[in-house]
């Protein structure tokens, strides 16, 4: 069967509403259903999220994706990730339904939509793949003048720095421009910021939920390294993706994010 044959295109219900959903079919019996970002097309960002389905689905897992209210194919209002969780509910009801032979089906989202799995409190899946989520009270990113990494995390790469002769010659011989120098150390004494109400939030709702769970963090991305100071990962499984940015967009990262999911639905 072609990758087209392979692949529906479908409306499901969601109270009064149609919501609209992709179905990549395949015979295995545990299937993921993903969940959009943002306010991402089911696609997900340059189709990374239609490519990973097509992947999995050719090495036997089902896999199910959607608009949520208002976004794309989708009816009804948008009214952000904090709100999906009926969205999220109705996706996994009508994905056992077009997939009767799945018994197993776990969650995936990269961002608000990991957050989003974690505020619907794990609903009926049998584990969550969460992935950089986000913990700011704001409903998306905004622009800033703010430095891509945390405070934190710019005191750990000095640290390693300092540790390098060859990155101290570089200081001692003028190699360094002493200008970002300064806004590095400057940022690097922030203080991390308060815990936001979405955090408790997500915590609330998480506590209970007994089913595997993965925390999946890309290192230098802002969003994993906020979660990273907010929650804490000691207790939980959690991988860090070396190198990778917030949405896997190299091939290496993209492999890696992939081998991650199979990994989990494998177990």
């Amino acid at each position: 069967m072609s990758r087209a044959e392979n692949r529906l295109q479908l409306e499901f219900g969601c109270g009064s509403l149609k919501l609209a959903g992709t179905l990549d079919q395949a015979p295995g019996t545990t299937g993921l259903l993903i969940v959009s970002g943002g306010n991402e097309l089911r696609s997900g960002a340059f189709s990374g999220q239609s490519q990973l389905a097509a992947k999995l689905a050719r090495k036997g897992f089902p896999v199910f994706r959607f608009d949520r209210h208002g976004v794309g194919d989708s009816e009804g209002e948008n009214r952000g990730f904090t709100a999906s969780a009926k969205d999220i509910h109705a996706a996994l009801e009508a994905f056992k339904a077009l997939a009767p032979q799945v018994d197993r089906v776990f969650g995936f989202g990269n961002c608000d939509a990991a957050s989003a799995l974690m505020l619907a409190g794990g609903d009926k899946f049998d584990g969550l793949i969460l992935s950089n989520p986000w913990t700011l009270d704001e409903s998306e990113p905004t622009a800033t003048d703010e430095p891509t990494h945390t405070a934190s995390a710019i005191r750990s790469r000095y640290w390693e720095k300092l540790k390098n002769p060859r990155e101290v010659w570089r200081l001692l011989s003028g190699g360094v421009n002493m200008a970002k120098l300064a806004k590095g150390i400057a940022s690097s004494t922030r203080s991390a910021p308060a815990p936001s109400d979405l955090v408790g939030k997500m915590r609330d709702s998480i506590a209970s939920y007994d089913k595997p769970v993965r925390f999946l963090l890309a290192q230098n991305d802002r969003t994993a390294q906020l979660f990273k100071e907010a929650w804490p990962l000691d207790t939980w499984d959690s991988v860090i993706c070396e190198g990778a940015g917030h949405s896997y967009v190299e091939l290496d990262h993209r492999a890696w994010l992939e081998a991650q999911i199979l990994e989990c639905l494998r177990a």
